[in-house]
């Protein structure tokens, strides 16, 4: 008997410590969430900020549009052959060869001053053609090359976009050579 009187004891033992770890654990808990407060009520802000969202929700969740940038300024500056460079991140997809074949997308030479959907005997997409009146200006390359899915929504490319406006200078440039 005095063997199930120690077992007992044992099992008395780990509740007791099991209890004073969580009452442990929560009043650490509450500690680090209240950040030193006195009165808990007073809890301004809740979890993390993430720079430049702050004002994505306000009036009414409308978040302001941003005019595009002007492509010219950085047209002056444009280095064609960091553009050369540039443009094999398209060549998975496009040729940039006189009269070089498609690929996924259409061939490129002659794209600068050519109009949308300027490739005969590609398919392009139904948005893509809509526009087919417009010309691919330095500007027009610009937008799209920054955000294809925003400047022509529902258009069949699935580049991310170049963000550097001076990237994409450069890319036009070369591109205003394949002429």
């Amino acid at each position: 008997m005095a063997g199930n009187g120690l077992e007992l004891n044992k099992i008395a033992a780990s509740v007791l410590l099991a209890g004073i770890i969580a009452m442990f654990a929560g009043i650490t808990a509450e500690g680090l969430y209240a950040a030193g407060e006195d009165d808990h009520g007073k809890e301004e802000k809740r979890g993390y900020t993430i720079a430049g969202a702050e004002n994505a929700g306000a009036a009414g969740g409308a978040v302001k549009e941003e005019k595009p940038v002007e492509i010219a300024e950085f047209l002056a500056k444009a280095d064609v052959k960091a553009g050369e460079q540039i443009v094999k991140k398209c060549t998975s997809c496009h040729s940039f060869d006189k009269g070089g074949k498609d690929g996924v997308g259409p061939n490129q030479w002659g794209l600068v001053g050519s109009h949308f959907a300027h490739k005969d005997g590609y398919a392009y997409s139904a948005a893509l053609t809509a526009m087919k009146d417009k010309k691919w200006t330095a500007q027009n390359l610009s937008e799209f090359l920054d955000n294809p899915r925003k400047f022509i929504p529902n258009n069949k490319m699935s580049f991310a976009g170049i963000k550097d406006p001076q990237e994409r200078a450069n890319l036009i440039a070369y591109l205003s050579t394949l002429k």
